[in-house]
């Protein structure tokens, strides 16, 4: 038995929670559709709700990966890379490394969405992450430490 690849809206909400304190009306539009999308998440062309995991969990071996899965497997691969390598002296050195590293990928992703998307929802929100981690990448470029002179 195959094991059923899960559109991951589900998940959004976490991850859009660990890139941003909240307050960004772009983060809270991705947030009402992933919410939206999450009590119907498409399973091989049948429709569960988010309470049904049998499948992921069932332990069998993963399905060979999609189209969509295969779009964004370099730049998913390319921000791993670099935030494996951002450091810093410092947790909040590192820490601002890392997540200008996470959401480079994030623009890479949202730049594949664009360009190989036709839904036009899909672009809408490709479209503010691209906005959005860039306007806050140049805020953390920006960022020194408080005992910077």
């Amino acid at each position: 038995m195959t094991r059923p690849r899960l559109v991951l809206v589900a998940a959004l909400p976490l991850l859009l929670t660990a890139c941003d304190g909240g307050g960004d009306p772009v983060q809270q539009v991705l947030l009402e559709t992933s919410s939206r999308n999450q009590s119907a998440t498409v399973v091989e062309g049948a429709v569960s709700g988010p309470e049904d995991h049998s499948a992921h969990d069932s332990g069998a071996p993963a399905a060979t990966p999609g189209a969509g899965d295969v779009a964004f497997a370099a730049s998913e691969a390319e921000m791993h890379r670099q935030m494996s390598a951002a450091s810093g002296a410092t947790v909040e050195e590192a820490y601002v490394a890392k997540m200008i590293a996470h959401h480079e990928g994030a623009i890479a992703m949202a730049e594949v969405a664009l360009r190989e998307s036709r839904d036009p929802e899909v672009r809408r929100m490709a479209q503010g992450v691209v906005d959005a981690q860039t306007r806050e990448i140049a805020e953390m470029r920006a960022w020194r430490p408080a005992t910077a002179d």
